[in-house]
């Protein structure tokens, strides 16, 4: 067989051998292998990449040595997902590095870390006060994941007891012009209505690069062409101005009747709609 195709042959065999293995692990950034992971990823791509070239070696010892570097790692995966004791043993455990703003020594030299590692580290997290984290763990993959001070955290909606609407993930519908029927089935929309939305915003389903609907029905597309600029969904916003404008009618209503029974009724539906306002504002604002 001459050199050449042989070559080939390997490369394509050890192409198709890294990617049967691939499967057998869980799928991760290269980031966040852990050292053993990751040195075993560099072992079989050099095992692949020696062997498709170095002709003097066997295809069966390159082989071989594949199946070893897959196979024996793959079975070690298996038993730390079912050990934690084996899971630490293999892939070792968070170490605690700060506490109450308060930078452990020790732990810090255990996980071999520099103050000015850690520093930066802590920078990437924009945290550039030690004394304000409450904890710190160096990860197993290098990582340093922090926690705040209460009085540090950014503030949520719930910290200020504020309701905000809901959110789940949008439905692709259309993707490169062509419409995506069964996650449009999904959430109780068919073509005719989708047809109908695109025309309301004047285009066409080919001219679409991408179309999204929201868990609140609204449709929100990029076109191929980025000169065209869509226009912004309105019916969200002229819903809430009808609303408001029912809310302020009501209270016109109450101060204009001479009728006491009247005007209590008005103020207990201006009141009302007003409720409604309030609870609907996060959604349709």
């Amino acid at each position: 067989m001459p050199g050449w195709l042989e070559i080939v042959l390997r490369s394509s065999v050890g192409i198709i051998v890294v990617l049967v293995g691939a499967k057998l692990f869980v799928r991760k950034a290269i980031g966040e292998l852990s050292y053993f992971e990751f040195i075993v990823a560099a072992a079989v791509a050099i095992i692949v990449g020696i062997g498709s070239v170095a002709l003097s070696i066997p295809a069966g010892h390159v082989a071989i040595a594949l199946f070893i570097w897959i196979f024996i790692p793959y079975i070690i995966g298996s038993l730390s997902v079912k050990s934690k004791t084996f899971r630490n043993v293999i892939g070792g455990k968070g170490i605690p590095i700060i506490k109450d703003g308060k930078v452990l020594e020790d732990n810090i030299r255990k996980g071999r870390y520099t103050t000015d590692e850690l520093l930066s580290k802590l920078r990437t997290k924009d945290v550039f006060r030690v004394a304000d984290v409450e904890f710190a763990v160096l990860e197993p993959n290098g990582a340093v994941n922090v926690l705040l001070k209460k009085d540090y955290q950014p503030l949520t909606p719930k910290d200020m007891q504020i309701q905000v609407a809901p959110i789940k993930q949008p439905e692709t519908v259309i993707m490169d012009g062509k419409i995506l029927d069964e996650p449009l089935a999904t959430i109780g929309f068919n073509r005719r209505w989708l047809e109908h939305e695109l025309d309301k915003i004047g285009v066409a389903i080919e001219n679409v690069y991408l179309g999204q609907i929201d868990s609140y029905g609204e449709l929100t597309v990029d076109v191929f062409d980025d000169q065209i600029e869509i226009p912004e969904p309105v019916e969200k916003p002229l819903l809430f101005a009808s609303i408001k404008k029912c809310q302020a009618d009501l209270e016109v209503f109450s101060m204009e009747t001479e009728s006491e029974q009247a005007k209590k009724m008005y103020q207990r539906c201006a009141k009302d709609m007003d409720d409604v306002m309030k609870k609907l504002k996060p959604i349709l604002r």
